[in-house]
């Protein structure tokens, strides 16, 4: 396990949400400080707001990636296409993992579609909420896709 996975993890256990849990895992390498890395990416949870469109770990990863590797405005002659490129490779070895990088896709196959809800009141977490849930795994994982990119691409 990298120490960004373990760390996004031990986030994500101690009450992040998804999105968070990623984002905050790389703060000693973008250089924010916690709190605002926190409010920051706070929104993309549960598929951005619990809405369930984009998974929250990806987007953290996504937005991680941003700031490390991410383009000016306006950006120069091929670095959007670079960075895109980039987030599209990460997505890519997400979905092959678990289909698709959207969180409802994600949660209907590990937990059925009547048990997917949208609604903007979370669930609480317990022991039986991480037990059903591919959240943890997806965090971990998309955390240590962005190492494993980082390690071939140093920043």
């Amino acid at each position: 396990m990298t120490p960004h996975e373990a760390r996004a993890a031990e986030l994500f256990l101690s009450g992040a949400v998804c999105a968070q849990a990623v984002f905050c895992a790389f703060c000693d390498l973008h250089g924010l400080d916690y709190e605002t890395a926190a409010r920051l990416s706070s929104s993309m949870g549960g598929g951005v707001g619990r809405m369930r469109e984009v998974c929250g770990a990806f987007s953290g990863a996504a937005m991680a990636a941003g700031l490390l590797y991410g383009f000016p405005i306006p950006p120069a002659q091929g670095e959007k296409s670079e960075h895109y490129k980039r987030i599209q490779e990460l997505g890519a070895a997400f979905s092959e993992r678990w289909g698709s990088v959207v969180c409802r896709d994600i949660l209907t196959a590990r937990m059925g579609e009547k048990a997917v809800s949208s609604h903007y009141v979370p669930e609480e977490r317990s022991v039986e909420y991480y037990a059903r849930r591919p959240c943890l795994e997806a965090v971990r994982l998309a955390a240590r896709l962005l190492d494993e990119y980082i390690e071939k691409h140093p920043i």
